[in-house]
Order: structure tokens, then C-alpha cells, then sequence
């Protein structure tokens, strides 16, 4: 199992700027904020010059300024929840039931997997500690990447969880195109993509996955099989009332 991550993303923000992660995260939701107000005043005045100066010679070009601000709009939203990530804290926790949190989530995904022709198959599933809607975050995030690299076939995900000791190891395998061994740790760097042809996500899921799992006391990490498809493991903490 690979260590944890976060004790060198600490070192790297204390060498020189001694920036916490949540001052971190402060800085991020601000810059956020203050991004968002431009890309709207640019969404709105482009599609104010498009609906007054209608030309098919400019229709390219306002498509290219609208698909930018799209582009922007999801960066900020990636960073937003990459800050929010960084903020989990130990007195948010309490006991998450990992069984009806799936039931919520694939409730949701319905459409989605249907019409794809999904199956996510669940085994027994616990109790954890931890801050449910992070948590869903997480299982959304892991649930929605086999599903964008399922490749040509009917999507297959499975979910089971063993205890060891103190902690929870879940397991979320699914039959799409797999991880390359070389990938298993650059998938979860922030602006990765392993389909280079799949530009609409902002390349920083796992990596918010992975801060969220680690605020936890977990660790997240991908393991490449034989048989093909992806395989993604997590632990989390057992839910114990002392604890």
C-alpha cells in the first residue's frame, strides 16, 4: 500500500510560504469567487453581441469564447471542491452506512446507467466514520470514472469491502480499458487524464478523492490486474460509538 501523500504536500506548502492546507483552501474558495464574476460578465456580454449582431462569419468565434468560459467555469469548480476537500475535518465525522450511501448514489445515476447499460453489483457493505457528503463525493467520483473509460462494452462495476483491524478496505474493480502501469500514480496528479481524447472533466477527480480519503486517515491508490479493467482501493476507518 502507498503511503500517504499528504505529509509531503504539507512539506512542499511549508518550504519557504509555511501555507496550511486550510489556508490553502481559503485562498482557493476566494480565487474561486473572484474568477467566476469575469467569466459571467463574459458569457453575458458575448451572448448579449451574438443576439444584437447575428453574423455566420462570428458564429465560430462566439462558440469559441462561450466553450472558454464553459472550460472555465468547470476549472473553478474542480478548485472549489479540491479547497472544500482540503477542509474536512475530524469534527464532521460520524457514521456513514457505506450500503445506503450507494443506494442514494446509484438512485441518482439511474438515467446515466441505464442508458449505457450499467451494472454496479455492491457486496455487504459497513458502517464508517467519516463526513457523508465527502464520502458520496468520493464513490460518485470513483462510480463516474468507470463509467467514462468502460470503452466499447456494457460497463461493469463491482464494490465489495473486507475489514482489516481498525479499517475498512473497499475495492472498485470494473471491465473497462484498465490502468497502465505507469498511470497507477499519475492518475490521481491534479490535470491527469488517462484518456487524452476525453476532455470534459477537469482532470482532477481522483485527485480530489484522494485529499478527501486522506482526511479521513485512509489511503487511495490504483492497481493494475491481468484480467483487465481498473481497480481503485480505499480504506476508511471503522465506525466504532467510541470513537
Amino acid at each position: 500500500m502507498p503511503q500517504s501523500s499528504r505529509t509531503q504536500r504539507e512539506a512542499n506548502l511549508g518550504d519557504g510560504t509555511h501555507m496550511s492546507e486550510r489556508e490553502l483552501g481559503d485562498l482557493l474558495l476566494r480565487a474561486c469567487h473572484d474568477l467566476r464574476s469575469p467569466a459571467r460578465a463574459v458569457r453575458t456580454h458575448t451572448e448579449r453581441i451574438r443576439k444584437g449582431s447575428p453574423s455566420p462569419e462570428l458564429e465560430n468565434d462566439f462558440m469559441f469564447v462561450a466553450d472558454g468560459v464553459r472550460q472555465i467555469d468547470l476549472l473553478t469548480d474542480r478548485l472549489s471542491s479540491y479547497a472544500i476537500a482540503l477542509q474536512t475535518e475530524p469534527s464532521s465525522f460520524g457514521p456513514v452506512r457505506v450500503d445506503v450511501l450507494l443506494r442514494t448514489l446509484l438512485a441518482r445515476l439511474d438515467g446515466e446507467l441505464r442508458s449505457c447499460g450499467a451494472e454496479v453489483i455492491c457486496g455487504e457493505l459497513p458502517c464508517v466514520s467519516g463526513n457523508s457528503d465527502r464520502l458520496f463525493q468520493v464513490f460518485e467520483e470513483l462510480v463516474r470514472n468507470a463509467l467514462r473509460h468502460c470503452g466499447c462494452g456494457s460497463p461493469r462495476i463491482g464494490i465489495t469491502a473486507v475489514r482489516h483491524q481498525d479499517e475498512w478496505l473497499f475495492t472498485v474493480r470494473d471491465n473497462g480499458r484498465g490502468i497502465e502501469t505507469d498511470y497507477l500514480e499519475r492518475v490521481f496528479r491534479p490535470f491527469e487524464r488517462l484518456n487524452s481524447a476525453y476532455r470534459e472533466g477537469a482532470g482532477m477527480g481522483l485527485t480530489i478523492c484522494r485529499i478527501i480519503v486522506e482526511r479521513h486517515g485512509g489511503r487511495l491508490w490504483a492497481e493494475s490486474t491481468r484480467s483487465g479493467g481498473a481497480v481503485l482501493l480505499l480504506t476508511l476507518p471503522f465506525f466504532s460509538e467510541t470513537y
